[in-house]
């Protein structure tokens, strides 16, 4: 059904009267406060006119409605000289509605600027949200003439002024970060010590206390779950439910309003000027690969009615239909050179103006997807290495989607990091008990070099981890053997199936001392492993201290007491993980072996007499081929020689040696520790069956060590018979960093 010569949308007040307009510039895009008034500007290649609809600060009347008057270059323009920051508007784009070839205008309905810094109001699901009429048979080929400006949220004209003070970034090279993936509101919205107003926005995240507890914890870079504008869908809305991880996005330039407290995203700027002051980077969690829009059958609020043959792919033989590799209706055209100047001026925004520290792509093989497949070359990924400034900040691939060669493990170009499910999948097995994983889970604790060792890619290129926010926790992977996701309302079907997860013997909570001894020694084997691997280490927030969620593994929709920490009640199991996971943290930083910045290879050095990593079995002898492949071995040790890094790149600590013993076996086994040069004992720095061991032991050369089964221990060589006096006060230093107060305090 085609309309293409549509009458412009009746207006209830003056039009132009109050708000004379000049034809301003087609750039930059978005709605551009400088001083003296508002300048727009809005892509759209096939729209016919563009009107911008003024509203008043609360975003419910529309108090006039004024023609953009300049087209440039496939922008559509205007300039306000009356306008002013916090002025409310939204546009509505006229051309052809024409579904069979792609275009989806319908001036009835008022569109979310893709520039929008911020946006006021939320949204009412109505038909009037949607292009087509929803009863009508030739469904969206039809054409809906309601108005949906009352149900739509309205974007806010901002002034970015902001004074940071003394804030600078804290460039926390690759090979000592230490990511922690964090909800906005999730993690302050039991908090007492934060006020009740502020728990679970961007203020309650900036209140000082929590800047200082990820101090204390070691974590160095907070990733957080998105924060861009989103939406709920409506299908959650009519059970109850809200989309709580925010995998929704509709604007990429504003901050989703749920998490402000104020009606400023200054906010936002604070919560980070306040992480920035204790030294933590922040990492946002970004969905550039599709939005709130849906499919042909979903609503038209922003990109559908301003472009939609622009900024969505869509089938090439039938343009009514959308390819949907994202599993969510839609995909977002990056090669549209306009949709990708939009996604790089989005990050530019938030690395610049918002100043974070990277950036985390959701479903990113998308965001290298061409026409011709998947290309670590393409437009995006190809601009970001080219960019001044995205070149310089932290990215992180979610290396796959469900389209068409979507698994891209180690395929991202140099300077990205990604997530390796690999390491996820194999350590989780590995720990299981699972049969002949002890290979692969060698691989994998040495940096995944199979995936990464090339084009000049380090170890740090590995995103290790073994929970994230969709899956099971920590403390759920070893309590249960099934998902439990029945309060989603779609009875289990939801979420996966093979998790590599046990219950050990008890579906759930149990009262068998035994059976919860196992798992918390397993917890600490999980997160001792993470934290001993090579590649950058990621630790779940509230997997530190056992937060459960009943047995969900997929708690997107649960915006309550399953998904929010409770950080103070964590019993006395939950304090002696966090502190063990804090001396681990510690651990790692004071050993570069243990985040050194090349792969090992396990190969002989002539010159040096030394090899990097040597792979021993039980008998301290070097492991056979045989032996990596028996099913029946579950145990086995991992010397690392500090001595074989390189003279030119060695740093303090690097000329240590550490061996870390491994034991999946169900039981105790005898493992000799080695001879080694450089020393004369084995000092034992961790049992995981001996958590609240603070004091080392010294052990001899040839002492056989009765490993507790499915334990792991690390011990470093020395000829002394405490630990060495400059990693004594190094550790000393970094499990005191909490003592040292914030350099600003506003609370």
């Amino acid at each position: 059904m085609k309309h293409d010569s549509l009458p412009s949308v009746p207006s209830v007040v003056p039009r132009t009267a109050s708000f004379p307009i000049r034809e301003g510039r087609p750039f930059p895009l978005g709605a551009t406060w400088d001083g003296l008034g508002v300048n727009f500007a809005l892509f759209s290649a096939h729209a016919t006119k563009v009107e911008l609809c003024l509203f008043d600060e609360a975003g419910q009347t529309e108090l006039s409605r004024v023609e953009l008057p300049e087209y440039t270059d496939e922008v559509w323009h205007g300039y306000l000289p009356e306008a002013r920051p916090g002025t409310v508007y939204g546009y509505r784009v006229h051309g052809p509605y024409e579904p069979e070839v792609g275009h989806r205008f319908n001036p009835n309905k008022l569109l979310i600027d893709p520039y929008a810094k911020q946006l006021v109001g939320g949204l009412v699901w109505g038909p009037e949200l949607f292009g087509y009429t929803l009863d009508h048979p030739d469904k969206d080929l039809s054409f809906d003439e309601r108005d949906s400006a009352h149900m739509v949220p309205k974007c806010r004209v901002i002034d970015p002024a902001f004074t940071w003070g003394g804030e600078r970034r804290p460039m926390v090279p690759w090979d000592r970060t230490i990511t922690y993936e964090m909800h906005v509101k999730g993690f302050t919205a039991l908090d007492d010590r934060v006020p009740e107003a502020q728990r679970g926005t961007f203020a309650g995240l900036g209140h000082a206390h929590v800047a200082r507890y990820l101090r204390d914890l070691g974590v160095t870079s907070a990733e957080l779950l998105p924060v861009h504008a989103f939406l709920d869908d409506s299908y959650l809305e009519e059970k109850g439910l809200r989309n709580y991880w925010g995998y929704n996005s509709i604007a990429f330039f504003a901050p989703e309003a749920r998490y402000l407290h104020g009606n400023t995203v200054n906010e936002f700027k604070e919560m980070v000027n306040q992480f920035h002051h204790a030294d933590i980077e922040v990492i946002l969690d970004v969905v550039y690969n599709h939005t709130a829009e849906g499919n042909e059958l979903g609503p038209t609020l922003s990109f559908k009615g301003i472009d939609n043959a622009s900024y969505y792919r869509l089938m090439p033989d039938e343009p009514r239909y959308y390819i949907n590799d994202t599993g969510t209706g839609n995909t977002v055209n990056l090669s549209n050179s306009r949709v990708l100047q939009m996604v790089g001026d989005s990050l530019r925004y938030w690395a610049t103006e918002m100043r974070v520290d990277g950036f985390r792509f959701d479903l990113a093989t998308i965001l290298g997807r061409e026409p011709h497949g998947f290309d670590e070359n393409g437009g995006f990924l190809h601009a970001c290495r080219q960019d001044p400034v995205l070149s310089r900040v932290k990215l992180i691939a979610e290396p796959w989607d469900i389209g068409p060669g979507g698994y891209q493990v180690g395929h991202f170009p140099p300077g990205w990091a990604e997530w390796n499910d690999k390491y996820r999948d194999t350590v989780r097995a590995f720990w299981k008990g699972e049969e002949g994983t002890m290979g692969e889970f060698a691989a994998r604790v040495a940096g995944s070099a199979d995936l990464f060792d090339k084009r000049g890619r380090k170890p740090w290129a590995s995103v290790n981890f073994i929970t994230a926010h969709d899956g099971f926790n920590l403390n759920d992977l070893v309590s249960y053997n099934e998902k439990h996701n029945e309060a989603n309302g779609e009875e289990n079907r939801d979420g996966h199936s093979n998790n590599h997860s046990w219950n050990h013997g008890v579906e759930g909570p149990t009262d068998d001392p035994e059976i919860a001894e196992l798992r918390e020694r397993q917890k600490r084997n999980l997160l001792a492993t993470l934290l001993l691997s090579h590649g950058t280490p990621m630790i779940l927030a509230g997997d530190e201290f056992g937060h459960t969620q009943n047995g969900m593994n997929n708690a997107y929709a649960q915006d309550n007491e399953i998904t929010w920490l409770d950080r103070d009640e964590v019993g006395p199991e939950g304090s002696s993980l966090r502190e063990f996971v804090r001396r681990l943290i510690a651990l790692r930083q004071a050993y570069p072996l243990l985040h050194r910045s090349r792969f090992l290879s396990g190969a002989y050095n002539a010159e040096l007499d030394v090899k990097d990593v040597t792979w021993l079995d039980p008998n301290s002898n070097e492991m056979t081929d045989a032996q990596w492949t028996d099913p029946t071995a579950h145990c086995f040790g991992m010397l690392l020689d500090g001595r074989a890094q390189p003279t030119g790149i060695r740093r303090r600590g690097d000329d240590a040696t550490l061996l870390v013993v491994f034991n999946a076996h169900h039981d105790v086994v005898e493992f000799t520790l080695p001879e080694a040069p450089g020393g004369s004992r084995w000092m034992g720095l961790i049992d995981t069956n001996d958590p609240d061991r603070l004091e080392p032991l010294a052990f001899p050369f040839g002492h056989d060590y009765a490993v507790t089964g499915r334990s792991l221990l690390l011990f470093v060589l020395t000829e002394e018979k405490a630990l060495p006096r400059h990693l004594r006060d190094g550790l000393s230093a970094m499990l005191a960093i909490a003592d040292r107060p914030l350099q600003r305090d506003p609370s």
